[in-house]
């Protein structure tokens, strides 16, 4: 998504414009949403059924939130700026034919910040993947102490 996303800053087609937002918006549907569904099942049942446990490790802990925090991020804001980006290049004249705004989406200030927010978004949210690799891989930070009281 990052790199279509940057793609779509120079694009200088309308039509090309509107399939490079389509295919944002068909990638986040079929493939991110599915994808985080995926992840946040697969780490519920580790956490239950393995000695990981949900509060025993603070990198566990960490994935746990930088997981949620991605997939809150990713609903909230970067699923609606990409959206809004397909149907402001893809809005019609009063005639029906496929004018669109096209280029002209550029010179609209809520197509260029939902266009950046989504570069800008992706390019975070890839960073984070690859802390959560590196996390899971090192597993960094022990053992929590957790207190038994008498």
């Amino acid at each position: 998504m990052f790199l279509i996303a940057l793609r779509n800053n120079s694009t200088a087609n309308a039509d090309i414009l509107f399939a490079l937002n389509s295919v944002i918006n068909l990638l986040d549907d079929f493939i991110v949403i599915p994808a985080a569904i995926g992840s946040v099942v697969t780490a519920t049942l580790l956490c239950w059924q393995t000695n990981y446990g949900f509060f025993k490790f603070y990198w566990v802990m960490t994935k746990w939130i930088l997981t949620t925090g991605l997939i809150v991020f990713g609903t909230f804001w970067l699923f609606p700026w990409g959206n809004t980006a397909e149907a402001i290049s893809a809005l019609r004249n009063s005639v029906g034919t496929a004018q669109a705004e096209g280029l002209d989406a550029f010179n609209n200030s809520i197509y260029t910040f939902d266009a950046k927010g989504v570069l800008i978004g992706s390019a975070i949210q890839v960073l984070l993947l690859f802390v959560i690799i590196v996390i899971s891989s090192v597993k960094p930070w022990g053992r929590r102490l957790i207190k038994v009281k008498d």
